[in-house]
C-alpha cells in the first residue's frame, strides 16, 4: 500500500510502498478515502525539513541545549550520529482521515466493518487506528466533510477551555483553518466573534461565517478594535489560533481582555508575557491540549481505558464525535474550507500546494476507490532485493537473519551494527504497523518487509532471528523461534515474568537442534570491558565491583514502567549491569539483596542498590539511580581485585592503578559493545559454536534479577 512520507533533513515528501498494517486488539483497521493535509502542522513540518543545520537549531534551542549536554557525557561522535539519525528516519504524515472499517481488533465494541469512521489516522491507504481515536461518521456527513473532524475537535476543545457564554464577546487571532473552524464553534455557542488576522480572503470567509472582522496592519490596534467591539468592557476571552515565535499575540490578548477575562492558546506562538496587565485584571491563560482529555495518555490512547462520562465529560472521541455531530446538523460548514483536492498518486503536488500557496487551507488527498474486501499485500520486496539475492547465492555458510520490530534503538543502534557484520543476510524484517519495517528495510538492505510475523518462523531459509521488540512480546517470540529450530538474539530482557522465562528454557530444552539463545547484554563485548577482563585473567582474589547508573527519571506512564509491557527498569535495563558484574566476576552469584531507594513499588522502582555475591568471595555492587544530574555520565564502573584498581567512565574513558603495564584506554568514541555483540553472535553462528554468552549464565542472570524484584517487593 502507500503511505507519505516526509524527511526531516531535506524537507522532501514521498509516497511509499509499506506493507498493510495488521489489527491490534483494541484497534481498528480502517481502508481510507479522504485524509486532509494540517494545513498549519505539516506545513510546519516541511519547512523545518527544508530549512539548513543552523536554522533547524535556530527553531529548536531546546534540543540544541540537549545536545550540548550530551556531548558533554557521551562525546561528540555519538551526539553527531544521534542528530543524523533522528534526522535520516522519514516522518510518517497526517492525522485526519476517514475511510471504511476493514477490521476490528480483540476488544473493540460498537464499531464493525463496513462503518464509516473519522480517526487520526496518517495519510495511507490502510491505517490501524485505536478504538478511543476513533468515531462514527453519521450518515448524513460526506467522507470529505468527515476528514474535517479531527482539525474540528481541535478547534472545538480550545472553545471548550474558553468555556464560552451565550452573548458573550470573544476574539479569534488567527484565521487558519482551525481558526475558521473556532469561529464557527463560537457562533453556534451563541457569542459575538472578532475575527483578526492579515488575510482578506480568511477574514471575508470568517465574515461569512457571521463574525466581525479586522485586519491587521501595522498602524491598526487590535486592542482598540477589541475594546470598541466590548463596548469599552474587554472581551470576555480570546483564542489565538495564530502561528507565529513572536509573543505579541498573547500580550495583546491581555490588553484586549475584561477583568478576569480568559485566554486559550490553541496555535504556536511565543510566549514571553508581561505580569502586569495578567495581575491587574486576574487573567486566566490556558494552553489547549491537542483534541481533548486522553492526548497523550497511554491508557487512554493505547490501551483503550475510556474516562467515566460523569467526571470527564467531554474526551477525545467525544469531542470527534460532538464535531461530526455538528457537521450532520449543519452548525458548521467546512465546504468553503476546501481549497484543493488531489488524487493520492499526486501527493507530490499537493504539498508543494501547501508550501507555495499561502491560500491553501483545506487541502485533501482523495484515494482510490476499492471493494472492501480486497486486502492490500502484508509483504513486499525491496527495491534491491535481486541484486541482494545474487549477493546471498554466491556466498556459502553465511547465515539469513529475520528481523522483529523496528522501532527506535533497532533502527539507531543494532540495526547498524548488524548491517555492519559481513557474513550475514538480513533477509526479513518484520513489525505490526508496516511503515518502520519498510523504512529499515530499505535502508539497511532487506530483502522484504512484511506485517506478519509467522512469515520469520515459517521461512526456512531463515536461520536467526532478532527480537527487538517491547518486553512483554520476547518470552513468546522467543519460544516460536526456538520452537522453529531458528538461533534467536533477543534484545534484554529474556522475559519480563518467571512463568515466561519457564516458558523460555521448556521450549529450549525441547528443541532437537539447540539453536543459539543469545540476550542482547552488549557491555560484556565493550573494548574497554574486554581489557579490564584480560587484565584480571590470572587474579585469583576476589573482586569488588561497584557499578554506578545514572539512568534519570522516567515519567510515570512511559511504557517501561508498566509492569505489564515493560516490566520495570530494574528487569528491564539493570539487568544488564548484574550481566556484566557476573562476566567479570567469572563465577556464579550465590545471594542477592535488593533496596529500593525510598518509598518505590516494585514495578515504578527507579531507584536502588542491588548487591550479588559471587561463589568466589566477591562482591558486585549495582546503584540503579534515578534522581541524579543529567550532565553527570550515565555509567560509571570500578574494580578492585589484589591492588589493582580499574575505573571506567561512560564507555569512554579507562584508567588502570596499579596494572602492570596499564595506565589507560580512552576512545574516540562511545562503544558500548553493540557491534561487537552482534559480530560475536553470527560469527558463532557461522563457525557452529556455542553463544557467545552461555546459555546457563543467560538463566542464571534472568533468575538473579526476579529475586532482586522479589527483594524489593519485600
Amino acid at each position: 500500500m502507500k503511505q507519505v512520507f516526509q524527511s526531516l533533513k531535506t524537507g522532501e515528501t514521498s509516497l511509499t510502498d509499506v506493507p498493510a498494517p495488521q489489527v491490534k486488539p483494541g484497534h481498528v483497521l480502517i481502508r481510507t478515502r479522504n485524509s486532509l493535509i494540517s494545513a498549519g502542522t505539516e506545513r510546519m513540518l516541511v519547512e523545518f525539513g527544508k530549512a539548513n543545520l543552523l536554522d533547524k537549531a535556530r527553531q529548536q534551542p531546546e534540543k540544541v541545549l540537549q545536545m550540548l549536554d550530551k556531548i558533554r557525557t557521551d562525546g561528540l561522535l555519538p551526539t553527531l550520529d544521534a542528530v543524523k539519525s533522528k534526522l535520516d528516519s522519514p516522518l510518517p504524515l497526517g492525522y485526519c482521515n476517514a475511510g471504511v472499517v476493514i477490521g476490528v481488533g480483540e476488544g473493540v465494541e460498537g464499531i464493525k466493518p463496513g462503518d464509516r469512521v473519522a480517526s487520526n489516522g496518517p495519510h495511507a491507504e490502510i491505517v490501524c487506528v485505536p478504538k478511543n481515536l476513533c468515531a462514527k461518521i453519521p450518515g448524513d456527513v460526506d467522507d470529505e466533510a468527515a476528514a474535517f473532524t479531527v482539525a474540528g475537535a481541535i478547534a472545538l476543545q480550545s472553545v471548550r477551555l474558553a468555556k464560552p457564554e451565550l452573548g458573550e464577546t470573544i476574539v479569534v487571532t488567527g484565521l487558519g483553518l482551525i481558526g475558521l473552524l473556532v469561529v464557527q464553534l463560537l457562533r453556534a455557542s451563541g457569542c459575538r466573534v472578532l475575527a483578526i488576522d492579515f488575510n482578506d480572503a480568511r477574514l471575508s470567509l470568517a465574515g461569512n461565517f457571521g463574525a466581525e472582522v479586522i485586519k491587521l496592519t501595522e498602524t491598526d490596534s487590535p486592542i482598540n478594535a477589541a475594546m470598541q467591539f466590548s463596548r469599552g468592557l474587554g472581551v470576555d476571552a480570546v483564542i489565538i489560533a495564530a502561528s507565529t515565535k513572536s509573543s505579541k499575540p498573547l500580550q495583546q490578548a491581555a490588553e484586549m481582555c475584561r477583568v478576569r477575562g480568559r485566554v486559550v492558546l490553541v496555535g504556536a506562538v511565543g510566549m514571553e508575557l508581561k505580569r502586569e496587565p495578567l495581575y491587574q485584571k486576574e487573567i486566566t491563560v490556558q494552553v489547549s491540549c491537542s483534541y481533548g482529555p486522553g492526548r497523550y495518555d497511554p491508557s487512554y490512547e493505547e490501551e483503550g481505558n475510556d474516562y467515566p462520562l460523569g467526571y470527564v465529560r467531554w474526551t477525545e472521541q467525544r469531542n470527534l464525535e460532538a464535531f461530526l455531530l455538528m457537521l450532520a446538523q449543519k452548525r458548521v460548514d467546512i465546504t468553503p474550507l476546501i481549497t484543493h483536492r488531489y488524487a493520492l498518486e499526486k501527493t507530490h503536488e499537493a504539498y508543494k500546494t501547501l508550501t507555495d500557496d499561502n491560500s491553501a487551507l483545506g487541502i485533501l488527498l482523495q484515494y482510490p476507490v476499492v471493494e472492501s474486501e480486497e486486502v492490500l499485500p502484508s509483504k513486499i520486496s525491496m527495491p534491491n532485493a535481486s541484486a541482494i539475492s545474487m549477493h546471498k547465492a554466491t556466498k556459502e555458510n553465511v547465515p539469513t537473519l529475520g528481523w522483529i520490530g523496528a522501532g527506535n534503538y533497532a533502527q539507531r543502534i543494532l540495526l547498524p551494527a548488524f548491517d555492519k557484520v559481513p557474513n550475514s543476510f538480513l533477509k526479513t524484517i518484520v513489525s505490526r504497523g508496516g511503515d518502520d519495517a519498510a523504512l529499515a528495510g530499505k535502508k539497511y538492505g532487506f530483502h522484504e518487509a512484511t506485517t506478519e510475523v509467522d512469515d520469520i518462523f515459517k521461512d526456512e531459509e531463515i536461520d536467526a532471528v532478532v527480537i527487538t521488540t517491547r518486553h512483554d512480546s520476547h518470552a513468546e517470540l522467543v519460544c516460536k523461534a526456538l520452537r522453529a529450530g531458528k538461533h534467536v538474539f533477543v534484545e534484554k530482557p529474556l522475559a519480563i515474568t518467571p512463568e515466561g522465562l519457564n516458558e523460555i528454557k521448556a521450549a529450549y530444552e525441547d528443541s532437537k537442534k539447540k539453536p543459539l539463545l543469545m540476550a542482547g547484554f552488549n557491555r560484556r563485548f565493550a573494548p574497554q570491558i574486554i581489557k579490564i577482563k584480560k587484565c584480571l585473567a590470572n587474579e585469583k582474589a576476589p573482586k569488588a565491583m561497584v557499578a554506578t547508573m545514572n539512568a534519570g527519571k522516567l515519567p510515570s506512564n512511559h511504557w517501561l514502567l508498566n509492569p505489564d509491557i515493560g516490566g520495570g527498569r530494574i528487569l528491564g535495563e539493570a539487568c544488564h549491569y548484574i550481566d556484566l558484574l557476573r562476566f567479570l566476576a567469572g563465577t556464579e552469584m550465590v545471594s542477592v539483596k535488593a533496596t529500593p531507594l525510598g518509598d518505590n513499588s516494585s514495578s515504578l522502582c527507579q531507584s536502588a542498590t542491588i548487591i550479588l555475591s559471587f561463589a568466589d568471595g566477591s562482591i558486585g555492587t549495582l546503584h540503579y539511580l534515578a534522581n541524579g544530574h543529567g550532565l553527570l555520565p550515565k555509567e560509571r564502573l570500578e574494580v578492585f581485585c589484589g591492588g589493582k584498581v580499574f575505573q571506567l567512565d561512560n564507555y569512554r574513558r579507562l584508567r588502570g592503578y596499579g596494572v602492570p603495564g596499564f595506565k589507560k584506554m580512552n576512545l574516540w568514541r562511545q562503544d558500548k559493545g553493540q557491534g561487537n555483540c552482534a559480530k560475536e553472535f553470527v560469527q558463532a553462528i557461522v563457525d557452529g559454536k556455542e553463544s557467545p554468552i552461555p546459555y546457563q549464565e543467560l538463566i542464571e542472570v534472568a533468575e538473579v534479577t526476579f529475586k532482586a524484584l522479589e527483594e524489593l517487593r519485600r
